[in-house]
């Protein structure tokens, strides 16, 4: 039996709230249903209530999922103590706590909704008379200033003799004597609540991550979604293009492949280089185009007489992604952020290191291997590590193995990293590539071609049925 992910590479520290929302929906592809997440947090927050051994208590919600939290606590608690639930009646609820209201509307608790200012001033004594209030009005999923009625609510309840105690993450301006935090802390000094969450949701890569993607803006004009620059071929013509289609693909708006080789893609911009390989002579003009371009996709069908050059632009490049050929010793490092795609072989090549048979000794050795950088080893499981954090993906299908999958997910990344962090792009881009092989394999069975892996993924990166949303 292998070692738990969690025991070996355990995510520690604070959690920001994006994390944690992608934790939750790993959780809930993995089965476990945002009901009940919302049961294990409500129950744990009202256990935590009772060691004040309160003989009233005030809850107040708002309208997310926090709000949900606090009224199951409503539930727990009403067998313990004198409890009342104020909650803001104002716009739309999320289901999950609207399906709790509909609960707490059967339980021995006092129900009192507010919609303004108005309605509050009638509750003060509420709010003076409590032993423990609960803030579960906003939770992790706070933006903006806090608007009326809720920066009323909150006044009051800081003007109360009450201790307060916060679900999740205070609410703006709320004073907290505890907070209770579900499943990790988001604030220094917090209570955790464990509520269940499997190990494999924050362990491995799954749908939830894909909620890390960033939206694409209304007003955006061209370039917004990212220019990538992928620069390879030569001895192998195909590879940078199949790069250049997989970033394409993945949401770059302007790619362009600077190759000796022409492929007839109109989708790429082809930027010509003369000869068979690219060498030195080519050196000057590569640098003007990685300066420009938001990520270099570098390595891709290059072949081994190039790596000079590709020293010599790495240190111009903004952020990179280094494949295949261009991971070679000196390895090449862009002036931001860079993703290196190594499989088993090319990693003992950069390395000196003969990776073991088991995935765990694997993820020791590739943190451990003091590259700098975010590293994506790829394998039957692909083992991500920016040398701090580790994080597994088990996504794809033994007909991956096929010539160019991996230019794919080169090109991925690079249109990933134009918006997020290395690590979060690279778990993404390897998640992605093998859904999107996955989804090949599921229609078409073997005979599996690079190119059909490109078409398939928009569907995995940005519909909101695989984004876990």
């Amino acid at each position: 039996m292998q070692p738990d992910p969690a025991d070996l590479f355990p995510e520690t520290g604070l959690i920001a709230p994006a994390r944690m929302r992608a934790v939750d929906a790993n959780a809930m592809a993995l089965g476990v249903t945002e009901l009940q997440l919302m049961e294990s947090a409500g129950r744990g927050l009202a256990e935590q209530v009772l060691r004040e051994n309160p003989g009233r208590v005030l809850i107040l919600c708002g309208k997310g999922n926090n709000g949900g939290d606090g009224m199951v606590a409503a539930r727990h608690l009403r067998r313990h103590a004198t409890t009342d639930v104020c909650y803001l009646d104002k716009g739309p609820r999320s289901n999950a706590c609207e399906h709790q209201l509909a609960a707490l509307r059967h339980a021995r608790v006092g129900l009192h909704p507010f919609a303004s200012r108005d309605d509050l001033e009638p509750l003060r004594t509420l709010f003076e008379k409590a032993d423990v209030i609960v803030d579960a009005l906003l939770g992790t999923g706070t933006s903006g200033g806090l608007k009326e009625p809720l920066a009323t609510c909150v006044a009051m309840a800081n003007a109360s003799r009450a201790k307060i105690i916060a679900a999740d993450i205070p609410t703006p301006g709320m004073r907290a004597d505890r907070i209770c935090a579900f499943h990790r802390a988001k604030a220094d000094g917090s209570t955790v609540i464990d509520i269940g969450i499997p190990v494999e949701a924050e362990c491995f890569v799954g749908p939830g991550d894909l909620t890390l993607i960033p939206a694409r803006k209304k007003k955006a004009h061209k370039g917004n979604g990212g220019t990538v620059l992928v620069i390879g071929g030569g001895p192998y013509q195909g590879a940078p293009y199949l790069a250049g289609l997989g970033a394409l693909r993945a949401g770059a708006d302007i790619v362009r492949i600077a190759s000796p080789v022409f492929e007839p893609v109109p989708d790429l911009i082809y930027e010509r280089l003369e000869g068979r390989v690219i060498g030195k002579e080519h050196t000057e003009r590569l640098i003007a185009l990685a300066e420009k371009a938001d990520v270099v996709v570098c390595g891709n069908g290059l072949g081994t007489e190039s790596h000079e050059v590709v020293t010599a632009i790495a240190p111009h490049c903004k952020k990179a992604v280094f494949d295949a050929d261009a991971l070679r010793l000196p390895l090449p490092h862009a002036k931001g952020e860079t993703i290196f795609t190594p499989h088993a072989a090319e990693f003992a090549r950069i390395t000196g290191i003969s990776l073991p048979e088991d995935t765990m000794g694997k993820a020791r050795a590739v943190q451990c291997s003091g590259i700098k950088g975010t590293v994506i080893l790829k394998g039957h499981i692909d083992i991500v590590t920016d040398g701090t954090q580790v994080r597994f993906n088990r996504t794809g299908d033994p007909a991956m193995t096929v010539g160019g999958t991996g230019d794919v997910l080169a090109g991925i990344a690079g249109a990933l990293l134009c918006h997020l962090p290395a690590f979060d792009a690279a778990c993404i881009a390897a998640y992605a590539s093998g859904k999107a092989g996955e989804a090949v394999v599921a229609e078409r069975g073997g005979g599996m071609l690079a190119s059909d892996i490109v078409d398939r993924i928009p569907a995995v990166l940005y519909q909101k049925s695989q984004r876990g949303v």
